[in-house]
């Protein structure tokens, strides 16, 4: 049986931006790693949409960023969204009953399956789907942005905690 993570880049007040911090190539290598280790990710619209830019090339890309491009293209994708009507290349568009759909896919798969972007983290975790949190937190202070945790945050247990660069730690949690 499959595991759903959510897993994202904070900052210390609480706010993902992929556009205000990234990570180092330290970090960055750990999530070449992890992409590649992962069963598949689960996305909404809005971070699929994100994450759609390692579907092409770019010729300005360095060797990590081609790595990265490679393992993401490589791995199914499942996208949860009411308004798309087509996803990308090894990507399946998911519509309708949320919860089943995410039942099926923990039942039908083994390993981690990333769960990416906090809205759909929200509604994964108001259904009890998400069997681990993990926080990349970030010496950085934003005062704004969108919350790691969308919703009410929920009660957690620390699984496990590293420091993956000189200024990135690591948090694992698992739902209390």
């Amino acid at each position: 049986m499959a595991k759903l993570v959510f897993g994202m880049n904070q900052s210390l007040d609480g706010y993902v931006d992929h556009m205000a911090f990234g990570p180092s190539p330290v970090l960055f290598r750990h999530f070449i790693d992890s992409t590649r280790q992962q069963a598949g990710s689960v996305y909404g619209r809005t971070m699929y949409e994100i994450m759609r830019y390692w579907d092409d090339e770019h010729p300005e890309w360095d060797a990590p960023e081609r790595e990265f491009a490679a393992a993401w293209r490589s791995q199914t994708k499942w996208v949860v969204s009411r308004s798309l009507t087509s996803v990308g290349p090894n990507a399946i568009l998911v519509q309708g009953d949320l919860e089943s759909a995410m039942r099926a896919l923990k039942a039908e798969r083994d390993g981690e399956i990333e769960v990416a972007g906090p809205q759909l983290a929200k509604s994964l975790t108001e259904l009890g789907l998400i069997d681990e949190y993990i926080i990349y937190l970030h010496p950085v202070v934003l005062g704004h942005g969108t919350p790691f945790f969308a919703g009410p945050r929920p009660p957690l247990r620390l699984l496990s905690h590293d420091r993956v660069d000189e200024n990135v730690i690591r948090l694992a949690y698992a739902p209390a």
